[in-house]
């Protein structure tokens, strides 16, 4: 084949694309949009071809004729409540009894467990809910799902730990969200290090 005749065959198939393209995005523009649909545009730098390949298939070397993705906003915004619900779902919770009736809490949402007398006090805002049960217990069930032991008295949700600050007696401060802060005692705080799977600089914490 002559390098003419394979000239012509590239002008050819160039024509033909665009033609299919051009096609393609009227038929889409002239009809609403009820799924994701791919429409292929033209570079603004001019498009090169590779030489046949196959059956008369070309592929480009500009990286700029990529394709642009047209999304109904409707849908787009219902699939993600959707998975916001799923989300939810799988969150681990919390049942408990309290004046008579069994509540459901999630337990992303409590950020610390309190002793107080015979009691535990769930940290949830915006009210805390008083549980017949001790500390121990509630700590050892809680830790499978990432809360830690800071005090005698007093067991948070990794989760909810925005800031600790070392004292000068060795032990440490340690605020959650909402603000509310707690104690860290030196026998609890080596149980800081699960606070966070990478520490940069910070390397003599908890020594």
């Amino acid at each position: 084949m002559s390098v003419r005749e394979i000239h012509n065959q590239r002008g050819i198939a160039r024509e033909m694309f665009f033609q299919q393209a051009f096609q393609a995005n009227a038929e889409v523009s002239a009809s609403p949009p009820q799924r994701d649909t791919i429409l292929p545009t033209r570079s603004k730098r001019g498009d090169t071809f590779d030489s046949a390949v196959e059956d008369g298939f070309y592929e480009t070397k500009d990286t700029s004729l990529l394709p642009v993705t047209r999304v109904d906003a409707a849908n787009l915004i219902r699939v993600l409540r959707q998975l916001e619900v799923i989300a939810r779902r799988q969150t681990p919770r919390i049942a408990f009894k309290a004046k008579g009736r069994i509540l459901f809490l999630h337990l992303a949402e409590i950020v610390a467990v309190q002793a107080e007398g015979n009691y535990v006090s769930l940290r949830h805002q915006p009210n805390p809910y008083l549980l017949r049960e001790s500390l121990s217990s509630m700590a050892e069930k809680l830790r499978p799902y990432g809360f830690i032991r800071i005090h005698r008295s007093v067991v948070v949700n990794i989760s909810a730990v925005e800031e600790i600050q070392p004292l000068a007696t060795g032990e440490y401060r340690l605020r959650v969200k909402g603000g509310e802060q707690y104690l860290v005692t030196r026998t609890y705080k080596d149980n800081l290090r699960d606070l966070a799977q990478l520490w940069v600089g910070s390397e003599s914490l908890c020594d």
